[in-house]
């Protein structure tokens, strides 16, 4: 069964740093493409960031770029999202999500979630 499990979320200052961690099971993570998306209180969820298969990332948050970094490790089944200078506009609950291509609008598989809370 394919499944994918996020940590890493918690309470951080602004301008502090978080890094989440997506653990992916029940699939070969090297034939698919991860994205990170995120829900803000009262907001719909959005695209984040994605790495594809061959290691391309795609930033789809102008607001994100040169502060949040996409990686994978296949070797570990792990992809990871680096943040830093987080703004309280980066509240949100974090999901990452699979599918055999980055897609912005849709990907096949969801983790649950992790909430990412920047306050002072």
């Amino acid at each position: 069964q394919l499944q994918l499990v996020e940590s890493g979320g918690g309470l951080v200052q602004p301008g502090g740093s978080l890094r989440l961690s997506c653990a992916v099971s029940g699939f070969t993570l090297d034939s698919y493409a991860i994205g990170w998306f995120r829900q803000a209180p009262g907001k719909e969820r959005a695209g984040v960031s994605c790495i594809g298969t061959n290691g391309r990332r795609s930033d789809w948050v102008d607001s994100v770029k040169g502060r949040f970094t996409i990686s994978r490790d296949n070797a570990k089944n792990m992809v990871y999202l680096q943040m830093n200078s987080l703004k309280s506009d980066d509240t949100a609950v974090y999901y990452c999500a699979a599918r055999r291509w980055c897609n912005r609008y849709g990907m096949d598989y969801w983790g649950k979630g992790t909430l990412v809370t920047v306050s002072s």
